[in-house]
């Protein structure tokens, strides 16, 4: 079977956006061979179902059951589900749970006879669980009859070439499936849609990212693709479907009512103390999981932590997201909004691991729990003013290190002494604070990681079935 990472690494930041610079990223592959191909066009067939690679026989002794052969084991060795708990939409339609490296042709072991079996109607059940469609997903007319005919045995593996096109029949990969309803934002890059699934009648969100033929797919792109394809957590936003196109391509979200900032916005800045504790588990939860598969977010603020009606929030926007497999890995700099980027950052450290991550977890407890942005700097000069003037200006004996750095230096900052944060969050009891004083240490080493502060005793009153729960369930709903 064919299992690669695709670890990013851009040689050049300023040209990441030209079709070219795809050959500076780097590829791993394990038992296999790599794609004939780096270009834009062979990645995106990658993803969208295009490649094609010869099929591998199996002995029929070895396939065992049905259902089993199709769930496809994480690399970590055991078994994750996709997450459909408590979801409105249904299957992205390129689910990891089908069998990627088996194929049609079933060959029986030398010398075995085996009898000729009796092929069974096929059943929207058979059909949904084989590709793993949602429940409710509309089939069009003729296609069970279809698949009847052409179809091999249920009882028997389907390769991912016939499943891919089973699923393009049924409509996934199509833009004619989703119909745009109104424009919800748009940036440099893309533009993204409220639209309607015709397989399911549920709202999506249509991320319809434009394509340069001079410079490319944007990079941001490439990396919300390929980490979200393999990113299937309760905590983190589900993507449907990809259709690719020769102008654009379009990634399909689920759809969330609203992000934090418009939440704040609608309850007054006031958030119940409650749900402050709810929603700041639900990001920890969510981080820990992209952590501990070495994946940094780096562009964590509340306009990109989605909410629906039931309270669930989720992580959205991996647009500068990375894999990250060293930890002493060099990055750049211009990364993470103003207000949530960390002191080490801003005085243009490049060096960092998911610690980055925690310190804009800070800003954000601080936000829900206050009203009020933390620090709401202009410029970086000013960010680092309003940083120093709460925390105190750091020194060798608080920050290692930051006296030999020419960036502070240049600043020249007053001498100002921290301040009591209980001061500026009196909401807060006492362990609430000590958790975000863990969130906004100078050194990003001394930073809580999301699995230490998730087991913080500030989430004592939410009880301990929250630290058992499966990765695909949601924690309990608001009250």
């Amino acid at each position: 079977m064919w299992i690669y990472e695709k670890l990013y690494e851009e040689q050049n930041e300023s040209h990441c956006h030209s079709t070219s610079s795809l050959s500076s990223y780097h590829y791993i592959f394990l038992n296999g061979r790599p794609p004939t191909s780096h270009s834009m066009h062979s990645f995106l067939h990658q993803y969208t179902g295009s490649f094609k690679k010869p099929p591998l026989r199996r002995p029929h002794s070895v396939i065992g059951g049905s259902l089993g052969s199709f769930m496809a084991m994480p690399r970590n060795g055991s078994r994750l589900d996709i997450v459909h708990e408590n979801l409105k939409m249904g299957s992205d339609g390129e689910s990891d749970q089908a069998s990627g490296t088996s194929s049609d042709e079933v060959q029986s072991p030398t010398g075995v006879c085996l009898r000729n079996r009796i092929h069974r109607r096929i059943s929207m059940e058979d059909l949904n669980k084989r590709l793993s469609l949602p429940a409710d997903i509309r089939i069009p007319d003729g296609y069970l009859e279809k698949l009847q005919i052409n179809s091999p045995p249920f009882d028997q593996p389907m390769s991912r070439r016939s499943r891919r096109a089973s699923l393009s029949e049924i409509g996934f990969g199509k833009m004619e499936t989703y119909v745009k309803l109104e424009k919800l934002g748009e940036g440099t890059y893309a533009t993204v849609y409220k639209g309607r699934s015709k397989l399911t009648e549920n709202l999506v969100a249509l991320k319809e990212i434009r394509l340069e033929h001079e410079e490319g797919a944007p990079c941001t792109a490439i990396r919300e693709v390929s980490l979200l394809k393999d990113l299937k957590h309760a905590n983190i936003v589900t993507l449907h479907d990809i259709v690719h196109t020769d102008k654009s391509l379009t990634l399909v979200f689920e759809y969330l009512d609203k992000d934090l900032k418009q939440y704040m916005d609608d309850c007054g800045n006031i958030m119940s103390v409650h749900n402050v504790k709810l929603f700041l588990y639900q990001i920890l939860r969510g981080l820990a999981y992209c952590h501990r598969r070495k994946v940094l977010h780096r562009d964590l603020k509340p306009q990109n932590l989605l909410i629906n009606e039931r309270g669930e929030l989720k992580l959205a926007d991996f647009g500068l997201a990375r894999a990250k497999s060293v930890p002493t890995k060099t990055y750049s700099n211009e990364v993470v909004t103003l207000w949530y980027r960390p002191p080490d950052v801003l005085l243009g450290s490049s060096e960092y691991s998911t610690q980055i991550d925690m310190w804009g977890v800070g800003c954000i407890f601080f936000e829900m729990a206050s009203g009020r942005p933390l620090f709401p700097g202009s410029t970086v000069e000013d960010e680092l003013h309003l940083i120093f003037r709460l925390l105190g200006t750091p020194s060798q004996e608080t920050w290692p290190g930051i006296t030999s750095s020419d960036e502070f230096r240049n600043y020249n900052f007053p001498k100002y002494k921290q301040q009591p944060l209980i001061n500026h969050a009196p909401r807060l009891d006492s362990e609430g604070i000590e958790l975000i004083v863990k969130f906004l240490q100078y050194e990003s080493k001394k930073r809580i990681s999301a699995e230490e502060a998730m087991k913080h005793a500030y989430f004592r009153s939410l009880g301990t079935r929250i630290h058992i729960l499966p990765e695909s369930k949601f924690i309990v709903p608001l009250i």
